[in-house]
């Protein structure tokens, strides 16, 4: 599967537009240091200690969003 990887940090400017509210992704404990990655199907995971954790989606034009915010590529 593909991902594009980015900091809690671009996470929670990407999703202002559309998805989770900031306050939801800091419920389940995304930070601004948080390792985050996301899937062509929009879904959202959080490093953990030893795993990673899916813990939201992401909807609308994502692709784009994500890919103007990191400046990445899915890999």
């Amino acid at each position: 599967m593909q991902f594009i990887e980015m900091s809690g940090k671009t996470l929670l400017r990407v999703v202002k537009e559309n998805g989770p509210s900031p306050e939801e992704l800091r419920a389940v404990g995304v930070t601004t240091d948080s390792m985050i990655r996301i899937n062509k199907q929009g879904d959202i995971e959080i490093r953990r200690t030893d795993y990673w954790d899916v813990i939201g989606g992401l909807l609308g034009n994502f692709e784009e969003r994500v890919k103007k915010a990191t400046g990445m590529d899915w890999a």
